[in-house]
């Protein structure tokens, strides 16, 4: 692996060395293991500590095949569904190998006793397997996380919809938080030149699931004008959120929950927020029974921020925790797009504010090949900025993870898997300098 990374940032790059370099018979990984799914018990999933589950091992190293590429991960980041697979919860990850395994011939070899975890990665192709024209050993990639078989119809249109679509390094093997990664080529995208190898890790999942959200014909779709509800808008979703709403002429409105987190996403150029810990809206009495008068008084601070406006979107991804609120303050004939649940799955809001006011409720999840590329488009052309905040070796995945979990985080959590240090990866100096302070924004004073 040494070898390999030293070709790789050396300042004459050289394709040609990297492809007659050996491909190692094994890899470090952040894995979870088999054995150890029924570790913690009866604990509750919040008191979990997903640095006692996850673990750097060596992991045998995969053979590309059609359609597969090995790439060399310099940097990957956490998402929430690290933390899911790292806790357990609400099920381990093992069943969704099987069923892959299972439903798909050539998908055995995800069917193993540990999984290798993280759905976002930025690296250089190492090897391709047979019929991979796009991409070529040298690469300097990033990769979207959807994994999709399109062996179904009901893909063609929106390979989101397809019954074998599954999300890489949750429901598949050999993830980003790897030094090495098994991806299908058309997961492949190219990478921002401007930004480090961490930064440019942070965005593909997160971005990418916001401009389905937002943006695209199969989430809200939202115009110039639209006032948009954002939760959570200093974290990894809501960081992104806020930038295309302001890209696209709507007017957010961002909730957060401190002082912090207030000025970063002020900072973006947000002007209307709502700081839940300081105003103190609790939007339920106790575990099993929600309180109305927060969602109304939650209704009336929004109006009051936007002269009298209700959302015309609400960005919704907390899930239990807020959707009552969601579906109260949305406006007559408004949508609350939802694409998670990392506050709890089983949802209560009152039907009546919903079918009366005719308002809908859209799922979304991740993002189509398209839609991730445009979502990628937009990083390159320095239209959107990545929001890492903090960046970890790779040794140390399982804190990093804890972080996000306790969300004692703000935007997006990196891991150098085979970068040495952060700063690395740099190829368009110029137009970075253009955009520093902006890719800057979110960094904790010890990463800059």
């Amino acid at each position: 692996m040494k070898e390999i990374r030293d070709v790789i940032l050396s300042e004459q790059y050289d394709a040609e060395q990297l492809r007659n370099l050996p491909i190692p018979e094994s890899y470090r990984a952040a894995v979870v293991l088999h054995d150890d799914v029924d570790m913690f018990g009866d604990i509750p999933a919040e008191n979990r500590d997903p640095a006692k589950s996850l673990t750097l091992s060596e992991v045998p190293t995969p053979e590309p095949g059609p359609g597969e590429v090995l790439v060399a991960v310099m940097a990957s980041s956490i998402n929430y569904n690290t933390v899911w697979s790292a806790i357990f919860e609400p099920m381990h990850t093992f069943g969704f190998l099987k069923r892959y395994a299972k439903a798909v011939p050539s998908a055995g070899i995800h069917d193993q006793p540990f999984h290798v975890l993280g759905s976002d990665m930025s690296g250089v192709v190492l090897k391709t397997g047979p019929g991979v024209h796009r991409w070529q050993v040298g690469d300097k990639v990033v990769a979207h996380c959807l994994s999709v078989e399109l062996s179904s119809a009901d893909g063609h249109d929106d390979s989101m919809l397809d019954p074998d679509q599954r999300i890489w390094g949750y429901e598949t093997n050999y993830g980003g938080l790897a030094q090495l990664s098994l991806v299908k080529a058309n997961q492949l995208m190219p990478k921002p030149a401007h930004l480090t190898w961490e930064e440019a890790a942070s965005s593909g999942l997160v971005h990418s699931t916001a401009y389905r959200q937002l943006i695209s014909r199969n989430g809200a779709q939202i115009k110039v004008g639209d006032v948009v509800l954002i939760w959570g808008a200093a974290g990894g979703l809501g960081s992104y959120a806020t930038q295309l709403v302001l890209r696209a002429g709507g007017i957010p409105v961002c909730v957060v929950s401190s002082d912090h987190k207030a000025e970063l996403v002020r900072s973006q150029g947000a002007e209307l927020i709502i700081n839940r810990a300081e105003e103190g809206f609790r939007f339920w009495k106790d575990p099993e029974t929600p309180d109305p008068k927060e969602w109304k008084r939650f209704g009336a601070r929004i109006r009051d921020l936007t002269g009298g406006d209700d959302p015309d979107v609400v960005f919704e991804h907390p899930g239990r925790e807020t959707m009552g609120a969601s579906v109260y303050v949305a406006r007559r004939g408004g949508t609350i797009v939802t694409c998670a649940s990392t506050s709890g799955y089983q949802h209560q809001y009152d039907n009546r504010y919903l079918w009366m006011a005719l308002k809908r409720i859209v799922g979304t999840h991740f993002a189509n090949y398209r839609e991730a590329w445009e979502a990628n488009r937009l990083i390159a052309k320095g239209a959107v900025h990545p929001t890492l905040s903090a960046v970890y070796d790779l040794d140390e995945v399982g804190v990093a993870t804890r972080r996000v979990h306790a969300n004692a985080h703000s935007g997006k959590v990196g891991v150098l898997c085979l970068a040495p240090r952060p700063g690395l990866g740099v190829d368009d100096p110029e137009f970075r300098a253009r955009h520093i302070d902006q890719i800057n924004r979110f960094r904790e004073p010890a990463d800059n």
